[in-house]
């Protein structure tokens, strides 16, 4: 049976895309998180190059939903940072928080996306840019394309690609091993350098999350904000508004800010955890699409990785899986639940990377560890409730 992520033509495990790149290259470290390449701008053998690509994917729709329901066009600022984020902490999980050029693209309809959103989204790279400076994390813009395709783009589609060239000796290559803890940072919250709560969700499993919490006449309202191709059976078939305010420690927020909340970075941890522990790190996977299933790609030898103790799962989790009835199982392989970040070292440096996320008030603990596994199969052993959820 299809999951619910699936016929609304997304999937967290993405097997078209890794069918089609399987006989790529995989660069110079194949368990790394990030492809490395050889230093192709100053061919230096002790330097490699990365580069990524990513966007913020169809959460787009919903900020323009949301902006065309409220005016607030703030939102498209997190639309931006989800979009950077999830170039820059990747490079991240494998030691590169530090001296990045970005370049930007962005596809827009014309006949709905105006200017003044577009000089939102521009403004707002600047300023993600200059707080990262002030973080002593280094971002640099080099430009970027904007480009007018209404015949391909429904809305808008922002994105970016990244570049750093790192010494290897800083690289950060998974090499996850029985014996090592995990350390789950948290994606919720309100770190230090966040101006308001963050729900956690990010930039994955954003098709699931507001289809399932928005319904009535969304639909006919904005018939832009999805494929025609959908069975309207799976389109904004929840309950909520964009507009309804939801509770949470005794602060009341709009649902569709929430599901807007900006995809956290931990750039600013991450370098400060380098700084004396990078040695003692053994891996670093960023729990974005495939959510709690993702390190299954970057083991390059079999284990067993256990989740026992994870982190609290944020209100806005247990909102979506409630109004769509999903199987757990589905909602950890979609989303990151509360925990974007997983950190494999050994038990002393496990405290000293807590004590350091603590420092920008960002929850973290030791959320599993990794064992040896009985057959030649890599799988990860969530425990939630009452359940074991396994993937393989």
């Amino acid at each position: 049976m299809s999951s619910k992520y699936n016929l609304r033509g997304v999937s967290a495990d993405k097997e078209d895309v890794h069918a089609a790149i399987r006989s790529l290259d995989k660069g110079l470290y194949p368990s790394a998180f990030c492809k490395i390449l050889p230093d192709l701008v100053g061919n230096d053998p002790d330097f490699c190059n990365i580069m990524h690509a990513d966007t913020a994917g169809t959460k787009t729709s919903l900020a323009y939903m949301y902006w065309k329901e409220t005016g607030d066009i703030s939102v498209w600022k997190g639309i931006v940072q989800d979009a950077i984020v999830m170039n820059t902490d990747d490079m991240a999980c494998v030691g590169c928080v530090d001296d990045i050029v970005l370049s930007s693209t962005i596809g827009r309809n014309k006949a709905l996306i105006g200017k003044e959103v577009l000089s939102a989204l521009i403004d707002a790279t600047s300023e993600f840019i200059d707080n990262m400076k002030n973080l002593d994390v280094n971002i640099y813009l080099s430009g970027g394309e904007t480009a007018d395709v209404g015949d391909i783009v429904r809305t808008a589609d922002v994105g970016f690609t990244a570049f750093a060239r790192m010494k290897r000796s800083d690289l950060i290559v998974n090499r996850i091993r029985p014996g090592q803890v995990i350390v789950g940072l948290a994606s919720y919250g309100k770190a230090s350098y966040e101006t308001e709560y963050n729900s956690g969700i990010g930039s994955n499993g954003l098709t699931m999350a507001r289809h399932e919490l928005f319904g009535g006449d969304y639909v006919d309202r904005y018939p832009e904000t999805f494929a025609p191709q959908t069975n309207r059976e799976y389109v904004y078939s929840g309950k909520g508004r964009l507009t309804d305010e939801i509770n949470i420690a005794g602060q009341s927020y709009p649902l569709g800010k929430l599901a807007l909340s900006p995809t956290r970075t931990f750039l600013p941890v991450l370098k400060l955890i380098f700084k004396d522990f990078r040695a003692s790190i053994h891996g670093i996977i960023h729990n974005t699409g495939g959510g709690h299933s993702k390190v299954l790609k970057y083991c390059d030898s079999p284990v067993q990785i256990v989740k026992d103790h994870l982190l609290d799962i944020p209100p806005i989790f247990e909102i979506i899986s409630k109004n769509a009835g999903v199987d757990w199982e589905e909602m950890f392989k979609v989303f990151n639940m509360g925990t974007r970040l997983e950190i494999y070292t050994d038990e002393e440096t496990a405290l000293e990377i807590i004590r350091i996320s603590n420092l920008f008030d960002i929850e973290a603990g030791v959320i599993g560890r990794v064992e040896e596994v009985r057959n030649e199969v890599s799988r990860v052993v969530v425990s939630h409730e009452d359940r074991k959820l396994i993937y393989q």
